[in-house]
């Protein structure tokens, strides 16, 4: 069964003390564009991370986030009030220097500046710390993975439906296939009747007809239109990750409608091309959100 690359996974847990939290989402891309944020005191885990949900995600725009939280006051981050004081003579200078006036809400000026909370990096993370970041991501991507499944049921039954809507269409032409060479070859000949001393072989030009009306013939058409019909089912039924296949199919299924149109020669039928044209675009539409 097919995948959206559409998905978002939380995970939490407590480990050493600490509320870990990891957050995903994921929205479509033609490759992997990944992005990893992470507490500085686990950056070391950055590319074990970054592996990870390459590994399980495969393609697509992807966000992770991962937070840690003290759970007791002892281990609460202490202001860093030598940054506080270096952030605020930095803004009173710049204040006079540009005629500015000062923050009138210092305290929110300041705490939104970096490094304001002390972070002592050289202290070192307990192992059970270290293995609760892994673990929270891994119930992040369960979480990604199972809500991009149900986003690729959803996506499955929609092409399934414009599938058979163009089935149906290409099962309608057929009834005007038996008339329609025959009304050609008759406007021809009524054409060419109105022309005024004009003599002409009948045979020859019966054998031009035969050779005009075998040029605008679509039996080749519809059958290579119904296999991609067929071949895009399949290709959807059996395996995952395979956006870029259908993708594909698609291109080869807009090549044999655009030809059965321009050979039609038909006003009904190229109705029918049209309303399969539109079919076919919001398969394409819905295929770049596919893995």
């Amino acid at each position: 069964m097919i995948q959206s690359m559409t998905g978002f996974g939380k995970g939490v847990l407590v480990a050493n003390n600490k509320k870990l939290t990891a957050e995903i989402k994921s929205l479509n891309s033609k490759q992997m564009d990944l992005q990893v944020k992470v507490p500085l005191v686990y950056r070391e885990l950055e590319l074990e991370l970054r592996n990870m949900v390459t590994k399980e995600l495969g393609r697509g725009k992807v966000d992770v986030y991962v937070s840690s939280e003290s759970i007791d006051s002892a281990g609460a981050s202490q202001l860093n009030v030598e940054m506080l004081r270096s952030y605020k003579t930095q803004v009173e200078n710049v204040s006079r220097e540009l005629g500015l006036a000062e923050p009138s809400d210092w305290y929110s000026t300041l705490l939104r500046m970096p490094d304001v909370f002390k972070q002592d990096l050289n202290e070192a993370v307990a192992q059970e710390e270290l293995d609760g970041v892994r673990e929270v991501v891994r119930q992040a991507l369960q979480a990604t993975v199972e809500f991009r499944k149900q986003e690729g049921e959803k996506l499955s039954n929609f092409f399934k439906e414009k599938i058979a809507a163009i089935q149906q269409l290409l099962n309608d032409i057929d009834q005007y296939e038996s008339t329609r060479t025959e009304k050609i070859k008759g406007r021809l000949i009524e054409q060419l009747e109105q022309l005024e001393k004009v003599d002409y072989d009948k045979n020859r030009l019966e054998q031009e007809l035969i050779f005009y009306i075998e040029k605008l013939d679509i039996t080749e058409e519809k059958i290579r239109l119904q296999n991609h019909l067929n071949y895009f089912i399949e290709t959807l039924d059996c395996a995952e990750r395979q956006g870029k296949k259908l993708g594909f199919i698609c291109q080869e299924m807009g090549r044999e409608i655009n030809t059965t149109g321009s050979k039609s020669n038909h006003a009904e039928m190229q109705k029918i091309v049209v309303e399969m044209k539109d079919h076919l675009e919001q398969i394409k539409e819905q295929v770049l959100n596919v893995l």
